[in-house]
């Protein structure tokens, strides 16, 4: 498993890159804007390691900046971990066992979201190239946010 990214939803993009980069030294190495889900992604990274951050994308702090106004409460402003894992299918499968909740499960072979014993939401990515989808997580319903 490798640490991806954590990620927090942002009112202000410029006033955050100014916090972020502009007061504490981070370096926005990608943005992405999403007209359809009317968002933007920005991920920065430290300048000490840029060019491992740019190379891996990884270890970022991702800004998620939704263009319709929202009050962020009760936590919501940290949205979540991200972690690449070898198999997806089998890590969930040994975090359901352990009766960790998966709250997305992994049905394209691609993502899933967990919550650690905090409620943190955990998203899990698998390295490469999606696996194909398997049963049981096709079938299986979402079981909370992500």
């Amino acid at each position: 498993m490798r640490y991806l990214h954590t990620m927090v939803r942002v009112k202000d993009l410029d006033a955050s890159l100014k916090f972020y980069c502009d007061l504490l030294g981070l370096t926005e190495i990608k943005r992405n804007d999403y007209e359809g889900g009317r968002f933007t992604l920005s991920f920065l990274a430290d300048p000490h390691y840029e060019a491992h951050a740019r190379e891996h994308q990884s270890p970022l702090l991702e800004l998620t900046y939704n263009w319709d106004p929202e009050d962020y409460d009760e936590g919501r402003n940290f949205g979540h971990l991200a972690f690449e894992v070898d198999d997806i299918y089998a890590l969930c499968q040994k975090l359901q066992d352990a009766g960790v909740t998966i709250n997305r499960p992994p049905r394209d072979g691609h993502m899933a979201f967990v919550r650690s014993p905090d409620n943190i939401s955990v998203e899990l990515l698998q390295k490469g190239e999606s696996l194909a989808p398997a049963e049981p997580w096709v079938s299986m319903e979402n079981t909370g946010h992500w």
